[in-house]
């Protein structure tokens, strides 16, 4: 090297020094933090992360290798050998996939949202109703399975990204400008409590049906809390922020873009970091719903996609954009736990640089306060974060069956296959000719055409070869548990019966189900800060489609509670069997069994046979009845009433006869009592007594009356004491 060219590095070098401070002095302070952590403290931690990240990349280039055969997974070309490799790994894959996304995708209700109180049942119902809507028309669920799903099965690791999405613009409008006077007339609070009421359970009416001045006079209740009345004075112009999209996003990320905190201990929870590379281009940084900062102090000269050699991309590397709008860089995002006040508390943060310059740091804006992210596991393994996919396992299974396939295709491909030889002495060259033109011909009678003419053809392969290749087939299918759909599984290990098969299928279905749960475990974690989020950066209000006639309005301060969601996951085999012990239970108890209940398990079976229409249509089902069943229905009631009151008489009757009866019975047994002890008699005694006392009386009365003297009534004092008793009432005057 000449001094002029040290002259001229020296100078490109303070050049470039010089530009990176220009750029640096642009770059401003964004926090007010006592302790904000500096680019380096957050590269940093990516630095020293790097070395357990690409081990991990290491084993997932092997794996992605054995799924597509591809690299060191692919055999070398060689002159009239066979190259071919079988996709093993890559069919017991497919044979996967649809088993796995068709239990989440079978039906259009992801979530099944459960309130933890009495208090929460309308909030959970409205929080299932949204979250399942969203992901019906704002996320795509049938991509975002099928990607969640593969990505699983591919790489033993699914890594989601949960974020939400706000896009607004300004527009300008002419709205009322109303001058309020307060309301103290009873009648006019009553009109507008009831407007309120209106507001409240049917918004879509009082949007329409409702003047403009009444509106006018809730809202400014609803700020001030004064009862008015509006008046409008005239119209002005205001800017109004118009929502265009508003609502979460979910993406599937390439473990080779995410890094996390290698001290987690197998806990994404537990974390304290995670780092991930995002393809991003400096319109969405303008234009997008986080205010970035810094954005004139990144260095374009220096920065490239193609120079970002950690970052996984699909975009050709030779293909970049000429503008400075849409050209593409390599954002790094930070999210995690540190020190912001110097006081030994981990507040969560967020940070985003690009180069060299930090473009973002503030505190975690998600409500839960957790790393946006969720990690699912395929096949977990003990005290890792990441998991292991089928690959795994399968690769030398692979690789055995790549080796016994070339080497059959090789015997075949070398064979001499439909060509003829001719021994030299059989034939001379006329009848040589005539032999190749199909004619008769004439042979040397020393040799024999049988034995000097030879047709080469493709020798048999050995069996041993097509022992192996079904030996690997079935250790691969016995490791993974697919089922293949020619032969695959069986159970003749437990002997060619019924029992054996459905053991070898239950078993099968077991290890399938294991893996749903843990898929589920991370959809259900998905939902979980999706419902947290909706909970805040939603709009005031959302109108949920719930059929294809039914709109529900959901307001976002209804949707604040205590839940507990569940992801309701099923495969084909599951609803099938469900379905038929359903339909062997109706068989069972026949027309005995109430039309309700019927109904309901009509409409499961509808469920789970992946009818929902029909599920609907049953389960609003109300028995229809006829006028005149239902007045013969009446009739009967009538007629059954008059029977109960002609038996209700009769046993009145039959009741009155018994107890006359009775009394008799009891009359006459009293009377042969008081005849054997004599009172009968006694009684009778006293009778006469006082009869003949009353007819002695009687004749006393008639001589008084005739006005015989005492003297010549009989002379006992009775007779005289009734005798001037009857003087005395005589002479009474009152009696006179």
């Amino acid at each position: 090297m000449n001094i002029r060219d040290e002259v001229g590095d020296e100078l490109n070098e303070y050049n470039s020094s010089t530009a990176d401070n220009k750029l640096a002095a642009k770059a401003e302070k964004l926090t007010d933090w006592a302790k904000e952590p500096s680019l380096e403290d957050l590269k940093g931690d990516l630095d020293s992360s790097k070395s357990t990240h690409d081990a991990y990349i290491r084993k997932l280039e092997e794996w992605r290798n054995l799924l597509n055969v591809e690299g060191s997974e692919k055999p070398k070309k060689r002159e009239g050998r066979s190259s071919v490799q079988p996709k093993l790994v890559r069919k017991q894959a497919e044979w996967r996939y649809s088993a796995l996304s068709e239990a989440f995708l079978g039906s259009d209700k992801i979530y099944n949202i459960e309130p933890v109180t009495f208090e929460d049942v309308d909030s959970a119902r409205k929080n299932e109703l949204i979250i399942n809507w969203q992901f019906r028309t704002k996320l795509n669920a049938v991509k975002f399975i099928d990607e969640y799903v593969r990505s699983a099965v591919d790489e033993g690791t699914a890594i989601v990204r949960v974020g939400w999405m706000r896009e607004t613009t300004t527009v300008k409008e002419m709205v009322g400008v109303f001058e309020h006077t307060a309301i103290e007339d009873p009648e006019e609070l009553e009109i507008f409590k009831q407007i309120l009421q209106i507001k409240a359970t049917n918004p879509r009416e009082y949007e329409e049906n409702v003047a403009e001045e009444i509106r006018a006079a809730v809202d400014y209740y609803e700020e001030s809390g004064e009862v008015t009345s509006a008046t409008k004075t005239g119209e002005e112009e205001e800017e109004i922020e118009q929502i265009l999209r508003n609502h979460p996003t979910i993406k599937v990320c390439d473990p080779k873009n995410v890094i996390i905190d290698p001290s987690c201990e197998g806990d994404l929870d537990k974390a304290l970091f995670v780092i991930a590379s995002i393809e991003t281009s400096m319109s969405e940084l303008k234009n997008g719903s986080i205010k970035y900062k810094n954005l004139d102090a990144i260095d374009f000269n220096s920065i490239d996609k193609a120079t970002e050699t950690d970052h996984e991309t699909k975009t050709p590397i030779e293909f970049q954009f000429k503008d400075r709008a849409r050209r593409k860089l390599v954002m790094w995002e930070y999210w995690g736990f540190y020190d912001i006040e110097g006081n030994g508390q981990l507040t969560p943060i967020v940070a985003a640089w690009i180069g060299s310059t930090l473009v973002r740091l503030e505190k975690n804006p998600f409500p839960d306060q957790k790393v946006p992210y969720v990690l699912v596991n395929y096949m977990p393994k003990k005290r890792e974060l990441q998991g292991e996919p089928d690959a795994e396992l399968l690769g030398d299974n692979q690789r055995i069956t790549g080796a016994v396939m070339r080497g059959m295709i090789d015997l075949m491909g070398r064979s001499a296959n439909a060509q003829r030889g001719i021994a030299k002495d059989l034939l001379d060259p006329l009848n040589k000719r005539r032999y190749e033109l199909g004619q008769d011909y004439e042979f040397n009678p020393t040799s024999n055409p049988n034995l000097g003419i030879i047709e080469h053809k493709f020798p048999d392969l050995p069996v041993s070869a097509f022992n192996m290749l079904n030996l690997q087939s079935q250790e691969a299918e016995s490791l993974s548990g697919v089922k293949s759909f020619a032969g695959g599984l069986s159970g003749d290990a437990y002997g060619d019966v019924a029992a054996a098969i459905k053991g070898m299928l239950d078993a099968s279905t077991k290890r399938e189900m294991s893996i749903l749960r843990r898929l589920a475990k991370g959809v259900k974690e998905i939902g979980d800060k999706i419902i947290s989020m909706n909970a805040v950066f939603l709009s005031e209000e959302e109108v949920v489609r719930v059929t294809n006639e039914e709109f529900e309005t959901i307001r976002r301060e209804d949707l604040a509670g205590n839940y507990d969601s569940k992801v309701d996951i099923s495969t084909a085999e599951m609803d099938n069997a469900r379905a038929q012990e359903l339909g062997f239970m109706l068989q069972t108890i026949g027309n005995t069994m109430d039309p309700t209940i019927m109904v309901m398990i009509l409409a499961e079976i509808a469920t789970l046979k992946k009818m929902p229409a029909l599920a609907q249509v049953l389960r609003n089902w109300k028995p229809q009845t006829n006028p005149l069943d239902d007045e013969l229905k009446q009739l009967q009631i009538e007629e059954q009433r008059l029977k109960n009151a002609e038996l209700e008489s009769k046993v009145n009757l039959n009741n009155a006869k018994a107890e006359e009866t009775g009394s008799k019975a009891r009359q006459t047994t009293l009377d042969s009592i008081e005849q054997e002890t004599g009172t009968k008699h006694a009684r009778d005694m006293e009778r006469m007594s006082a009869q003949a006392q009353g007819n002695q009386d009687l004749e006393v009365t008639k001589a008084l009356l005739q006005g015989r003297k005492p003297e010549e009534l009989p002379g006992d004092v009775e007779a005289a004491i009734g005798y001037t008793a009857l003087s005395k009432m005589k002479n009474d005057p009152l009696r006179q």
